[in-house]
C-alpha cells in the first residue's frame, strides 16, 4: 500500500470519527491529514509529509479555535430561543405575590414567574419571557 493511501485513509476515518461525535476539529485535522496524502503523491520523503500534515491540521485547529473566540458566546439553554420557542412572548401579571412570584395565564396554562431583577419592584402590568427555569418563567418588564 502506498504512502498516501495510508494518508487517504487516515483522513477518511478521522472524517468517520467527526460524523459520530460532532467534533469540527476532527475535520480540520483531517485536512491536515489530506495535505499529507497531497505530499506523498507529489513525492516529499515521510518527514516532509508529517511536517504538512502537522502545520496544516494543527494550523486549521488554532485559526478553528481563534475564529470561535471571537465570536458571542451563545445563550444558556434557558435563554436561547432555539430551544424555548416561548422565549420572548408577552405575558401580563395582574399581581405580584409576597414572595415575589407571580402566576401569569400562558398558552392556556397557569405559570409561575418571578422576575428576572429581583431588586426592582415588582408591579403589575406587560412583561416578556426573558428566560425558562424549569416549570417557572423569568420575566422582565417590557
Amino acid at each position: 500500500m502506498s504512502e498516501s493511501s495510508i494518508w487517504w485513509l487516515l483522513a477518511g476515518a478521522a472524517v468517520a470519527v467527526e460524523l459520530m461525535t460532532g467534533t469540527f476539529y476532527l475535520l480540520m485535522m483531517a485536512l491536515g491529514l489530506a495535505a499529507g496524502a497531497i505530499a506523498a503523491h507529489l513525492g516529499l520523503p515521510l518527514i516532509g509529509q508529517i511536517v504538512i500534515t502537522a502545520v496544516i491540521g494543527g494550523g486549521a485547529v488554532a485559526a478553528w479555535y481563534w475564529h470561535r473566540s471571537k465570536s458571542p458566546a451563545p445563550f444558556s439553554v434557558n435563554a436561547n430561543r432555539d430551544v424555548h420557542l416561548d422565549i420572548g412572548e408577552p405575558v401580563q401579571v395582574l399581581r405580584w405575590n409576597a414572595d415575589g412570584t407571580a402566576t401569569v395565564k400562558f398558552r392556556g396554562a397557569q405559570w409561575t414567574a418571578v422576575t428576572s431583577d429581583p431588586a426592582a419592584p415588582a408591579s403589575p402590568g406587560s412583561f416578556r419571557i426573558k428566560e425558562m427555569l424549569g416549570n417557572r418563567l423569568v420575566i422582565e418588564k417590557l
